[in-house]
């Protein structure tokens, strides 16, 4: 008995070769090809159709990974995720070399299965060429993939990892990383040297505040050059500087510029531990200044800020006034040349630089006006498919240019906020001189008033009516045409 089963099995073998080898001498290497591209879209599918079992090995997981991504993928949230965390990053990247490898194999073997057995050779061998080629070109999106892995993982822990600050938000969590607050407040900084060495000046001044629902913002510019900067009432600082910042021995030293580097210089460690004294202290100037919490900060590198403008392919303005390029005001330097007025001006990153930069023939207010709007121009610029296109090339430069205090949990949620902020304009509001506001001897109720009333529009309370007391302070102050095209010169507030 046993010896019949065991020779019923043999004969359905030699039956199922017999066919196998029946079916390869009708196949053509056409159909073979056809078969390994059908593999190729479906894994292990080309090797089933060759009458393989193993395919279903390959087919199985595929089929499952695509019905779970459909069923559970709803939004961008689990892609912003895993953008954020190093480790998952650095996993996806080694899973991808795999599936990159396996594939590869899985579709040589197909056309090794499904070509002609007696095929004239070189058909035979114009057919494997052609499936190595189509791997060899699969493997450039797919090593590309990993490589954007990789330094998106760097970038992550580099910027974002282990940021010790004096001045971070309390209660601050994953689940919960606005810590039930309705407003999260970023400090934007330029410095005119390396993000790490002491002695930066942060020359360029903004606070981003963003309503956490809605994505609504409004960014508030602060002169460099502004005196008697207030630290709020529970700062060491506001103990030693009770009427505002001041340097008797060094009145230069005393504009809110200044604070970054000299206030770890004069009173190292006064705030408590943090990796970056400066910043801590300009964070709480600018929050007693215009009576706001200022949450966080990021600090720029301005010489760097052209390799990001070039990473991104450059970026549109309107240019009012003619921009000056190089040039010193305070020892007499001509610059070398001039940025030409004119609407949509695309300019490269050296351009952009000195668009931000230029201070000959104008004063520190239509800079910080300009500066304002080069950077709406870098969130038009920065649309996704330039920024993935580019991405290592920002990455690198990121990782060089770009210091922060904002912890890794937080940043999944402030990535899905920035996605709601570029989709909503952003109104601008611009501390320049006028006669309520100047920089030497600043109306300090009068900004804060004027901070309050933007804020209270983000809320969706009703502008008060034009030309009236209550509405002054908040459009004494409010640019929001400053980056509209005007032949007539930079529009005064």
């Amino acid at each position: 008995m046993h010896q019949q089963r065991a020779g019923s099995h043999r004969a359905r073998r030699r039956d199922r070769l017999d066919r196998l080898v029946r079916q390869r001498r009708a196949r053509t290497v056409r159909g073979a090809l056809g078969v390994t591209l059908f593999g190729a879209v479906f894994p292990g599918a080309g090797i089933l159709w060759t009458g393989r079992v193993i395919g279903y090995v390959l087919l199985a997981p595929f089929v499952g990974g695509a019905v779970y991504l459909l069923a559970t993928v709803r939004d961008l949230d689990p892609f912003v995720e895993l953008a954020t965390d190093p480790e998952r990053l650095r996993t996806v990247s080694v899973a991808l070399g795999v599936a990159l490898a396996v594939w590869a194999m899985s579709l040589i073997a197909t056309y090794v299965w499904a070509r002609p057995l007696h095929a004239p050779r070189l058909r035979t061998a114009s057919g494997a060429v052609f499936v190595v080629v189509a791997c060899l070109l699969a493997a450039l999106p797919v090593a590309h993939s990993m490589r954007v892995a990789t330094a998106q993982a760097d970038l992550v822990e580099t910027l974002f990892t282990e940021n010790q600050t004096a001045t971070a938000p309390r209660g601050v969590t994953h689940d919960d990383p606005w810590a039930g607050r309705e407003r999260v407040s970023i400090l934007l900084l330029g410095g005119d040297g390396s993000v790490s060495r002491e002695g930066v000046r942060t020359d360029s001044i903004m606070l981003l505040v963003i309503d956490t629902s809605s994505g609504k913002s409004v960014i508030f510019s602060l002169p460099r050059n502004m005196l008697h900067a207030q630290f709020p009432a529970d700062s060491p600082l506001h103990a030693l500087y009770p009427d505002g910042y001041t340097d008797p021995y060094a009145p230069d030293s005393a504009m809110l510029n200044a604070i970054y580097g000299q206030v770890p210089a004069l009173h190292p460690g006064i705030l408590g531990k943090s990796d970056n004294e400066g910043a801590d202290a300009l964070k709480q100037a600018v929050a007693g200044s215009l009576g706001i919490p200022v949450d966080y900060y990021v600090l720029v590198n301005l010489l760097g800020f052209q390799q990001v403008v070039d990473a991104i392919g450059g970026v549109t303005v309107n240019i009012n006034e003619p921009v000056a390029i190089n040039g010193d005001t305070d020892r007499g330097i001509p610059p070398t040349g001039y940025l030409e007025p004119g609407p949509d001006q695309h300019l490269d990153g050296f351009h952009a630089l000195w668009f931000a930069r230029g201070r000959w023939g104008s004063d520190d207010y239509e800079r910080m006006l300009r500066q304002r709007c080069m950077v709406g121009a870098i969130a038009e610029a920065a649309d996704p498919v330039t920024v993935v296109r580019r991405y290592l090339d920002l990455a690198k430069t990121g990782k060089q240019i770009v210091r922060t205090d904002v912890p890794r949990s937080v940043l999944p949620a402030l990535v899905n906020l920035g996605l709601k902020v570029k989709d909503r304009r952003m109104r601008s509001v611009a501390f320049v001189r006028s006669d309520r506001f100047f920089s030497g001897d600043p109306d300090f109720a009068w900004m804060q008033e004027s901070v309050q009333k933007a804020i209270a529009r983000l809320d969706g309370r009703p502008k008060p009516r034009a030309g009236s007391e209550a509405d002054d302070p908040g459009d004494a102050v409010d640019v929001k045409d400053s980056c509209a095209h005007n032949p007539e010169g930079w529009p005064s507030p």
